[in-house]
């Protein structure tokens, strides 16, 4: 296929996603990669320690190929098919062997070490220091330093981990959509809510039966987000909700998509690339770029765990007491199946309102609106619809344009929101198309804009009705766009860490939890809910039982949080890979600490932890809290100014703005914070929000 004729090699603004098709991914790559080994081969022989004659050039190649490989990665997640997964296959080894010859490429960590060490050091702003700094500590970790045999096994290992990584994820995409219930007889379904049935008879029509409807069926029960919950939360029949737990904590634990040896398998790689670095541990590779220590997150975890411990106790015992006075015969035998309805019926008792019944009143449409008004009050910006501006790959996804306050566009963002369980994979994101450069901009006059991807898995729409979201959709929608404006609004110009890029892992969340502080303030709600036929909005009362609702077994919901990060940082620290513990072992004895109700001896829930297996958060999911005490103490800044005083909200945003979000990755994090709150962080504002201050007077 000719490079003319090829739409990844094609130059672009905006990716054609509409016309690339699996066979273009292949060519596109190869051809990439051999001009980009000429560049880099070129920029060896050239290099000098300047900003001119080593990063300017180095930031165009890594560019090139993070903008193309990111386009392919990104349908990968949203558009899954065969053909795309056989084409990825071919060539992610030839990328990831380019992109260690970059890493490790002893000419380019010279030159930044030249740099480092040359009198005009101090003269270079903020920003370039981090980006010298990075390179210098990424190229160690990549294995700059090795020789010979140590540094061929170090890529062997890396080519590895890259397949292993995908395969994982396949794995549980391919394991979630294998399920299937196929209901008819709908006093089964009792207690599940029209939008769920509505959602399992419109897959029972995809899978065949014509004439399924939400009222007579049939009903294909699957492990999509949207279903899954709703069973869990909603259906009355306790042996349905105890198949479904028992399907989704084992997904990928089996048969040919089991991911169990691939656990084994990574970390055992992680283990010995760790050793080949000179490290003790994986862990200790991860938390170098973390703001973090090891012992720092342990600490952590460890005093959360202590102030959270006795109220999810207090949450069991309410449960059982509210279930044994409805008459229910598992009262005195709780298990997991049953934690999320009784929770879901004693809310509703205690704050006399049904999530589902508010749905009408957050369909996304107005959500989004709401959204986006909030960020023009707190950061000055306008943000409106752009469809038809840039290609999409599929018809549901939404395109914006973000304009400054001279009406400039300063930034573009793409929105898939809803759930396609038959091509997308599960959970919410966002990633970069193209960051904010000056280097890579094609206008030498100003700087090229930032473009990112934001993906939901949302309840669709039905034929006669928008998507209709709970609360808890609600908040992952403001998380995200939270990630998305950390890109949108940067104002680095080094576009090597602009946005969240040289971010410190365990930072990055400051921005996504920020946003979902707002999810519960009654000028928010007010300003979103809007019944989507009547245009009413929803009433005072109704809106203030939502906020009392906030801290609703907060700590047992903060207890689960610390489980996932606790068997992460062990699994990655103490485990033996092919030792006499196994890894489920591990995380059973972690669970007897976080779970008031044990963990089902079968529990595989490890097999589809894909943030710490296939992403980025390898020792690195304690980053959730980390982060969320750093965000509730940023979110306290705009309580204290006066959430009711819009000319303080402004001049608080304006500064939040102006250093969380402006200032990417070119300075760090903690230097960040400070510049902003004016003092070091506290975690007094994360234990109020979650109701856990009592708690504290009480140790």
């Amino acid at each position: 296929m000719a490079a003319v004729e090829n739409p990844l090699l094609q130059d672009f603004i905006f990716p054609p996603y509409d016309v690339i098709e699996p066979n273009h991914i292949c060519p596109s790559i190869e051809t990439l990669l051999i001009e980009l080994e000429k560049d880099l081969d070129e920029l060896e022989n050239t290099v000098e320690p300047t900003w001119p004659g080593l990063v300017v050039p180095l930031e165009k190649i890594i560019d090139r190929l993070s903008v193309v490989w990111g386009i392919v990665n990104h349908l990968n997640s949203v558009k899954d098919c065969p053909q795309l997964r056989a084409a990825i296959q071919l060539v992610q080894p030839k990328k990831v062997g380019f992109q260690l010859k970059l890493r490790q490429s002893k000419l380019i960590y010279k030159a930044f070490k030249a740099i480092r060490d040359s009198p005009d050091w101090e003269n270079l702003s903020d920003a370039r220091k981090r980006v010298v700094d990075l390179k210098l500590k990424e190229a160690v970790l990549y294995g700059v330093s090795l020789e010979d045999t140590s540094k061929e096994r170090f890529n062997e290992i890396e080519q590895e981990l890259e397949k292993l990584a995908q395969q994982f994820e396949e794995n549980i995409l391919d394991a979630t959509k294998s399920f299937e219930k196929v209901i008819t007889n709908k006093k089964e379904l009792e207690g599940l809510p029209l939008t769920t049935l509505s959602i399992t008879a419109k897959t029972a029509i995809d899978k065949g039966y014509e004439n399924a409807t939400a009222e007579d069926g049939p009903w294909i029960i699957t492990l999509d987000g949207p279903v899954y919950r709703s069973v869990l939360q909603h259906a009355c029949n306790r042996s349905l909700r105890e198949e479904i737990f028992r399907a989704y904590v084992t997904r990928a634990s089996d048969g040919p998509l089991n991911n169990t040896a691939i656990i084994e398998r990574v970390l055992e790689l992680r283990l010995e690339k760790a050793k080949l670095l000179g490290f003790k541990n994986y862990a200790e590779v991860s938390l170098e770029m973390k703001m973090a220590t090891f012992d720092k997150a342990n600490d952590l975890i460890y005093k959360l765990h202590k102030v959270s411990w006795d109220s999810a106790i207090h949450d069991l015992e309410e449960l059982r007491d509210y279930a044994r006075e409805n008459g229910a015969q598992e009262a005195n035998d709780l298990n997991q199946w049953d934690i999320n309805f009784w929770s879901e019926r004693l809310r509703e008792s205690r704050y006399d309102f049904d999530e589902e019944e508010l749905r009408p009143y957050f369909p996304l449409p107005k959500v989004m609106e709401g959204l986006f008004n909030l960020t023009k009050k707190l950061f000055e910006v306008d943000i409106e619809p752009a469809d038809g501006t840039a290609p999409v790959w599929n018809k549901d996804v939404s395109f914006y344009k973000v304009k400054d306050s001279s009406s400039a566009p300063i930034a573009y963002f793409y929105f898939d929101p809803y759930s396609r369980p038959s091509e997308k994979r599960g959970g919410a994101w966002v990633d970069l198309v193209v960051g904010r450069s000056g280097v890579c901009s094609s206008d030498s006059t100003r700087p090229r804009l930032p473009i990112t991807n934001m993906v939901c898995n949302l309840t669709p729409p039905t034929r006669d009705k928008p998507s209709l979201m709970t609360i808890r959709e609600v908040e992952a929608v403001f998380h995200e766009f939270g990630h998305a404006l950390q890109h949108l609004l940067t104002k680095q110009d080094e576009g090597l860490v602009s946005g969240n890029q040289g971010i410190e892992w365990d930072a990055v969340e400051i921005p996504s939890l920020f946003m979902e502080n707002w999810c519960y303030q009654r000028e928010t709600i007010l300003g979103i809910a809007k019944h989507y036929e009547s245009g009413e909005p929803l009433p005072e009362n109704t809106c203030l039982r939502i906020l009392r609702a906030r801290t609703f077994r907060a700590g047992t919901l903060l207890l689960r949080q610390l489980r996932y990060a606790s068997v992460d940082l062990e699994l990655h620290s103490t485990y033996i890979p092919g030792g006499v513990e196994s890894i489920y072992d591990v995380d059973q004895e972690i669970g007897k600490r976080t779970h008031p109700i044990p963990l089902l001896p079968e529990d595989r829930f490890l097999c589809s932890f894909s943030h710490i297996f296939a992403d980025k958060y390898a020792a690195g999911y304690y980053s959730y809290q980390w982060a969320e005490v750093l965000s509730a103490d940023a979110f306290s800044a705009f309580e204290e100014a006066g959430l009711d005083n819009d000319q303080s909200l402004k001049e608080m945003g304006r500064k939040f703005r102006e250093t969380i979000l402006a200032l990417g990755g070119g300075k760090a994090p903690n230097e960040v914070f400070l510049e902003f709150r004016g003092r070091e962080p506290t975690p007094d504002a994360f234990l109020r929000y979650n109701g856990l201050l009592h708690t504290i007077a009480a140790t």
